[in-house]
């Protein structure tokens, strides 16, 4: 079992350079840097580079909407260079709060253009004359569109690797069903072991009947609180806040992928409480209605004991990689938890 960490939106890049060096001594596999409305995670991404040698790095996620096809896979080029061939693509759809509130970009048919933006950055990787025309993405741009002067071109670049590794954060069963067949690996929120096939399995299933054998087994990175201890159980209350968002205000009604997947969870009356609370503007009251079984079950916060059951689970459900977020007031605390964390997966 692998071990992933995702950054904080803020923060001076020096300081958090300095601890993920720290974290990579400890045994950290994988660091996610988070592109929401914050800085761009190219930045920091790159600086990392820099600053460390063994860790991947990987862009946790980079919006589909906020950029050409094109440059996305000329960045993933970029990174993968100034790191070696350390970079993974995680890509995602993000939501119509972001991409229509601080993007100003139309939030449509997100599942298409993953599926089109995929394609093209393998292309422009394995240093192909781009050329595509889907439904959604003309490369080149058809005549009738512009000047008529657009021409396949290819990268100039020779790519350090023609295959990077490609994440899709996906949730929906269309949608992970797509990844299952088209991506290297899947990053899903608020995974709950023992209900992920129940939730998910039909879908994965069905994309691996597709998959290309070269893209190998599909890569799962859970993302999960981690505290270890015998006094730990009180840090549940630190996730309440964050389900409650996602899954409260994460969108209207009937418009919300996680509260979606908190009725699919068999949570049905609980999401629908939390909703009305949150949209109501009692936030509160919303995290206060998060069931503490589906907050124990989707984290990894117990006694050393309790915290090595709970990764068995997850590796029995198929997961790959645990992408943890340490519950420390410092970096020491922090390599601590990483530390402890690398003896349980062995």
């Amino acid at each position: 079992m692998r071990i992933g960490m995702g950054l904080n939106y803020s923060g001076g890049f020096a300081e958090t350079a300095a601890e993920v060096a720290d974290l990579e001594k400890a045994g950290l596999d994988i660091v996610f840097v988070p592109e929401a409305y914050s800085f761009d995670a190219v930045s920091q991404l790159g600086y990392l580079a820099a600053k460390t040698s063994r860790v991947e790095l990987a862009s946790g996620i980079l919006q589909l909407f906020t950029r050409t096809p094109t440059l996305t896979a000329m960045t993933a080029a970029g990174l993968d260079f100034v790191s070696d061939g350390r970079f993974v693509l995680g890509i995602g759809a993000s939501g119509p709060q972001v991409i229509e509130g601080f993007h100003g970009v139309p939030y449509n048919a997100p599942l298409g253009r993953t599926r089109e933006i995929v394609d093209i950055c393998r292309q422009v990787w394995r240093r192909e004359k781009v050329d595509h025309q889907g439904k959604y993405y003309q490369i080149p741009l058809p005549e009738d569109r512009g000047t008529g002067l657009g021409k396949p071109l290819k990268i100039i670049n020779k790519p350090v690797r023609e295959r990077i590794p490609i994440i899709i954060a996906s949730l929906g069963p269309k949608n992970v069903e797509m990844t299952a067949e088209i991506a290297e690996g899947w990053q899903p929120l608020f995974y709950y072991p023992e209900k992920a096939a129940d939730v998910w399995g039909e879908s994965i299933a069905k994309g691996k009947a597709k998959r290309d054998p070269a893209l190998g087994d599909l890569q799962i990175y859970a993302q999960t609180p981690l505290a270890i201890g015998d006094d730990v159980d009180h840090m549940l209350d630190w996730v309440r806040p964050m389900v409650a968002l996602y899954v409260g205000g994460m969108g209207a009604k009937g418009k919300n992928f996680y509260n979606d997947l908190a009725i699919r969870y068999g949570y049905a009356k609980e999401a629908e409480t939390i909703q009305e609370l949150y949209l109501a503007g009692k936030k509160e009251e919303a995290a206060a209605a998060v069931p503490v079984e589906l907050l124990r079950s989707i984290s990894l916060i117990g006694s050393e004991g309790f915290v090595r059951e709970r990764v068995a689970a997850f590796a029995e459900a198929g997961v790959t990689t645990l992408n943890v977020t340490p519950f420390a007031a410092d970096t020491a605390g922090r390599v601590r938890l990483i530390e402890q964390l690398r003896q349980i997966c062995g």
